[in-house]
């Protein structure tokens, strides 16, 4: 997963948050100028990777990750087309964004387990886009949703 954070949501929760709360045709900031590259992984296929890890009689260090890669400005254009809006990005240059590209290199687990992600991540968006935007809807607090499913 990436580290461009936006107080403690990673990018894809926080950029679905912004444009669940924005209407169509409206505005949101991004950090930076979004030109800066990460690869997301849905929880699924991490899950399925660490299995497989943990089942594989591999000891060393593995990537586990996608290499999938897009910019964050491509990123909310991906959840504006899943949401079905249009949305124009401001882009705060004075706004924290990381390091400017970070990409999963996948050679290892590929030859280690054989397997590799397949959760596209425009997949994995429209099913994250989806469940926040009910949380917006319902106006829940999504920390208060989080904590209570792990109780």
């Amino acid at each position: 997963m990436g580290t461009y954070e936006v107080g403690k949501e990673k990018a894809p929760a926080a950029i679905c948050r912004k444009v669940a709360l924005t209407e169509d045709k409206g505005e949101i900031e991004v950090w930076g100028d979004g030109e800066q590259t990460r690869s997301f992984m849905y929880v699924d296929d991490c899950v399925e990777g660490l299995v497989r890890i943990m089942a594989s009689d591999h000891r060393d260090p593995l990537n586990l990750g996608t290499d999938e890669l897009v910019t964050i400005n491509e990123l909310v254009e991906m959840v504006a087309r899943i949401a079905g809006q249009r949305i124009t990005k401001r882009h705060n240059l004075g706004g924290p964004q990381g390091v400017r590209g970070r990409n999963s290199d996948n050679t290892r687990l590929r030859e280690v387990l054989r397997w590799e992600p397949s959760i596209r991540l425009e997949q994995g968006l429209a099913v994250t886009f989806a469940w926040i935007a009910a949380q917006v809807l319902s106006k829940a607090p999504v920390s208060m949703l989080v904590s209570a499913a792990a109780d």
